[in-house]
């Protein structure tokens, strides 16, 4: 890709157009070097002193030496740590895979905050054994925020984007949600099924949608003093619950 291509990544048409994302800095690099696939095509831009970081990875990869005003116009933080990857955005038969056996999805309807997201996907990479279902209308997970918020888990847990609410039907004969009068998620009930539905941080999943399935409403006990828990709060509970 040329240089003002790449540049273009920070926004998603880019991204969808030339099939690649950013990843940066030393953190987010060396996590990438632990994923087990999407490591093929991947380009290093660097400075100077980040040149030898291409030998670090078992697949080969280009590397691309820029000086730091170059590296300024590519970076998208203040401070630029000088290492920036062009990482090719997952196929699309990947993240449509067969589930496989045992593992639990994680269903976010049209989710909006990169960092309700990135703290999410930290969880699901935590415990493992969790997909991730986005709906259409959801943040994309490949924007630089939430790549930074993910801390790397990114790399490691399986998304599948555009996932309509009303094709869940034919793959989950049942599922849980979040509701103030369900049962609470201690019961065991609660780990009993494949599909966790989690909506919008401010409209919930739709309620014509919830009728039009076979789920179950849980709850997590509080104090009562408010209304409602931060969505990625939530999600997280409910992921060391089944984990537990």
């Amino acid at each position: 890709m040329k240089f003002d291509d790449v540049k273009k990544l920070h926004q998603k048409k880019y991204r969808s157009q030339f099939g690649f994302y950013l990843v940066e800095g030393e953190h987010l690099v060396l996590e990438l070097q632990k994923a087990e696939h999407g490591l093929d095509d991947i380009t290093l831009y660097v400075t100077e002193e980040y040149q030898d970081w291409g030998k670090r990875f078992t697949h080969q990869c280009a590397l691309v030496v820029l000086n730091k005003k170059q590296m300024a116009q590519l970076s998208d933080t203040k401070t630029p740590q000088g290492i920036i990857a062009c990482v090719p955005l997952p196929k699309a038969a990947k993240l449509q895979q067969a589930n496989l056996q045992g593992e639990r999805c994680i269903y976010l309807h049209e989710v909006q905050d990169p960092g309700n997201l990135g703290t999410i996907l930290r969880t699901l990479a935590w415990f493992g054994g969790f997909r991730l279902l986005l709906s259409p209308n959801s943040v994309d997970p490949f924007n630089s925020k939430v790549v930074r918020a993910s801390m790397g888990a990114i790399f490691h847990v399986p998304i599948e984007l555009e996932v309509e609410l009303v094709d869940l039907q034919t793959r989950f004969k049942r599922f849980a949600y979040l509701d103030m009068q369900g049962k609470q998620i201690q019961s065991t009930d609660f780990t009993k099924y494949q599909c966790y539905l989690f909506g919008n941080e401010a409209r919930g999943v739709p309620t014509n949608a919830l009728s039009a399935c076979d789920a179950d409403a849980f709850t997590i006990a509080g104090s009562g003093k408010i209304d409602s828990l931060n969505l990625a709060s939530a999600v997280n509970i409910c992921v060391y619950q089944l984990s537990s």
